[in-house]
């Protein structure tokens, strides 16, 4: 669970883009409804948040692996679990299908391949509509001439 000020939405300088100001501040205020601990307002900080040294960081027992280009897929092991970096369409696809071939994907991944399947299925069909509506139109065009 990530802990940041209960206003950090509500202003621009306190926002996403000011890292520095992101930081906890605890609650002090009299009427802080935080502090009071009240339904419907964001958790504080307190004791039991915290995971155990050998699960921290991790997801699900298995620690994370930032993948930035297609190289990166061969230093995956057992113990390692896959986080892509931010990256275009373009390269997701290319890392999809290296992937697929080393029989390792990311439930994204096989979306993302499903989908661009998919996209590629319509184009092809669309291709053939507009390849038969011309041969149609020339069939009628050369009728009209004779």
């Amino acid at each position: 669970m990530k802990f940041i000020r209960r206003h950090g939405k509500r202003f621009l300088r306190l926002g996403k883009k000011k890292k520095s100001k992101l930081k906890w501040r605890r609650p002090k205020g009299r009427d802080n409804k935080m502090r009071e601990r009240e339904k419907g307002y964001p958790k504080s900080v307190s004791l039991g948040y915290k995971q155990s040294k050998e699960n921290r960081g991790k997801i699900g027992n298995l620690i994370p692996l930032k993948i930035k280009n297609i190289d990166d897929l061969s230093k995956i092991k057992k113990e390692n679990i896959a986080v892509l970096c931010r990256m275009g369409k373009k390269k997701k696809l290319e890392i999809a299908k290296k992937g697929k071939e080393i029989k390792w994907l990311n439930f994204n991944l096989k979306k993302l391949l499903k989908e661009e399947e998919r996209k590629g299925k319509k184009e092809k069909e669309a291709k053939e509509k507009s390849k038969r509506k011309n041969q149609k139109e020339d069939k009628k065009t050369e009728g009209a001439k004779k």
